[in-house]
């Protein structure tokens, strides 16, 4: 049986620690209010929002400089990892302010900890987290072991998600080796994911078009200790 890291683990919290200092239990209280100060919450920032929303820019000089077309007839769809939302919901408005409706913005989530999924599902009216849905938000996937997504980038963007796909966490190691010892891509579990779901959404809903392209957005793992790395390889 595949054991999973606890919900609170390392990246969890993180989280955890900045939030509760932003409601007063430590520096960042402190300065949330003050006229000097510019307080940054990871969860409902539309200044945040739109830095990820940035992204897209670079994507787009990207495939034009490979030539590859975006339009209708050739959609475009990126896969995008998601914990609390923030970067993939970002992303996903850029995308679309550049490419309108040919961009179909795919959220992929651990089957554990799917809080937009969720939420998605539940509807926007307040917050709903997995636990209420009966999960546990136990995964090795620590970057992205959320229980509650923002609401913020819910209402913003979730019309626009084409789909969430979920993923287990032995299918992010199998990818995360394969893309190291195939690609030389060193990854942590949470940004194999995208390459996880690529496979899985293929099999479930192909696109209609077969002129579309795929795109899988990763990141993270280029400084993970060696120790952790070969941990994670070893899980394989």
């Amino acid at each position: 049986m595949e054991e999973a890291a606890p919900p609170r683990s390392r990246c969890a919290r993180r989280r955890a620690s900045r939030r509760l200092r932003a409601r007063g239990g430590g520096g960042a209280g402190r300065f949330r209010d003050r006229a000097d100060a510019h307080f940054v919450d990871d969860e409902d920032s539309v200044d945040l929002f739109f830095g990820y929303a940035a992204a897209a820019l670079d994507l787009q000089r990207q495939i034009a400089a490979a030539g590859i077309a975006v339009d209708a007839a050739h959609p475009l769809y990126v896969y995008l990892p998601c914990g609390v939302g923030g970067a993939p919901g970002g992303v996903a408005f850029g995308l679309t302010l550049l490419f309108g409706d040919a961009v179909r913005p795919v959220f992929v989530e651990p089957v554990a900890s799917p809080c937009m999924l969720v939420q998605l599902a539940a509807g926007l009216d307040r917050p709903v987290s997995v636990y209420e849905a009966g999960l546990d938000n136990r995964t090795a996937a620590d970057g992205l072991a959320v229980a509650s997504a923002s609401l913020l980038v819910a209402r913003t963007v979730g019309a626009l998600i084409d789909a969430v796909v979920t993923v287990p966490d032995a299918e992010l190691f199998h990818w995360l080796r394969a893309l190291w010892t195939g690609a030389g891509l060193r990854l942590e579990p949470s940004a194999a994911s995208g390459f996880a779901a690529l496979g899985r959404f293929l099999a479930e809903a192909p696109p209609t078009s077969p002129k579309a392209t795929h795109v899988v957005w990763t990141t993270g793992g280029a400084h993970l200790p060696d120790a952790e790395f070969e941990a994670a390889l070893a899980r394989t």
